[in-house]
């Protein structure tokens, strides 16, 4: 039997505990998503958590009938990579490309513990 923990499995305890993990490679570059060996070379990876600022790259508004507008965001993390999330406090149709935001997270879950990682305008207190 392998010792190997799957690297969902090592993102989802970091979301619960409420740290936002992600893996780089030997010469320090980000690999998202996480995987278990650096991509190309097949070398080992190490986890670190990120300070969970960053900047919206994209964003798009999806529109559901009777409903306010959500967004999709992918946001450029400042160690260097990007993941899919929404920003939230902000209208979903209003969410500027190059906002800083920073990383929070959903509260659990109340039959599984998860959490997922959400973000806000950074300097937003409320």
């Amino acid at each position: 039997m392998s010792d190997l923990v799957s690297p969902a499995a090592i993102v989802q305890a970091a979301w619960r505990a409420g740290r936002l993990a992600y893996p780089r490679t030997a010469e320090g570059v980000p690999v998202w998503p996480p995987r278990i060996a650096a991509p190309g070379t097949g070398g080992p990876l190490t986890w670190h958590d990120s300070a969970g600022l960053g900047t919206v790259y994209a964003t798009t508004a999806l529109h559901a009938r009777d409903a306010p507008p959500r967004n999709v965001a992918l946001i450029e993390l400042d160690e260097g990579f990007r993941m899919m999330s929404r920003v939230e406090r902000v209208p979903g149709d209003a969410v500027p490309i190059g906002l800083r935001v920073r990383v929070q997270f959903t509260d659990a879950d109340p039959e599984t513990g998860d959490r997922l990682p959400v973000f806000v305008p950074d300097g937003d207190d409320a």
